[in-house]
C-alpha cells in the first residue's frame, strides 16, 4: 500500500474510532455540534452580551458576520452596546476563532441576523406565528424561551420546551 493512502486510511480510522468512543478530535467537533458552548469565552461575553439577549454560540454565524457585528457595537440592532476596546477585541477574537465552518452556517444572513439565516428558518419552519407572539417567547431571537440550555450553547431537541 502506498504511504499516502495508508496515512489517509489510518487518519480516517482514528477519527472514526475517536467519534465512536465519544472523544473529541478536530474532525469530531466541527460546528455541526451545537451541544456545547466553545471553551474560553471571555468573561465580558457572559456579563455583557448575555445581559440583553441569549449569549449566542459563535457557531451560529460565520466569522465575517461576527466581525461586522463586533465592529458596529455603537449601532447594535438599534442600541448602543459599546464595550471597552479590550473587551471588544477579546470577544471578537473568540467569536471569530469559534465561528461556523460548516456550509449550512457559512451563509452571511441579512443584517447578520441569526434569525434571518436560511438554516434558522428551515429549523423553525413549523413554529406558528402564535408561538412567536407568545409573551413568554416574544421573538425568534429569544432562544432561551424554548431551548432550555441555550446559555450553554445547546440547541438539541432533548432540551426543547415550547411555552404554551
Amino acid at each position: 500500500m502506498k504511504p499516502l493512502l495508508k496515512a489517509h486510511l489510518t487518519s480516517q480510522f482514528l477519527a472514526a474510532t475517536l467519534v465512536s468512543l465519544g472523544l473529541s478530535s478536530s474532525l469530531a467537533w466541527a460546528d455541526g455540534d451545537l451541544k456545547r458552548m466553545p471553551a474560553g469565552a471571555p468573561k465580558a461575553f457572559q456579563s455583557e452580551c448575555a445581559s440583553c439577549h441569549t449569549a449566542y454560540s459563535p457557531k451560529l454565524l460565520p466569522a465575517a458576520s461576527w466581525g461586522r457585528i463586533m465592529d458596529k457595537l455603537d449601532k447594535h440592532y438599534g442600541l448602543n452596546a459599546t464595550l471597552s476596546a479590550e473587551e471588544t477585541a477579546d470577544i471578537k477574537r473568540w467569536l471569530m476563532d469559534n465561528a461556523a465552518t460548516k456550509s449550512k452556517r457559512l451563509e452571511e444572513p441579512p443584517q447578520d441576523r441569526i434569525t434571518e439565516a436560511a438554516w434558522f428558518k428551515k429549523e423553525h419552519r413549523r413554529i406558528s406565528q402564535t408561538t412567536w407572539a407568545n409573551p413568554a417567547v416574544k421573538s425568534p431571537s429569544n432562544c432561551a424561551a424554548c431551548h432550555t440550555q441555550a446559555d450553554k450553547g445547546r440547541f438539541d431537541d432533548d432540551n426543547l420546551r415550547i411555552p404554551r
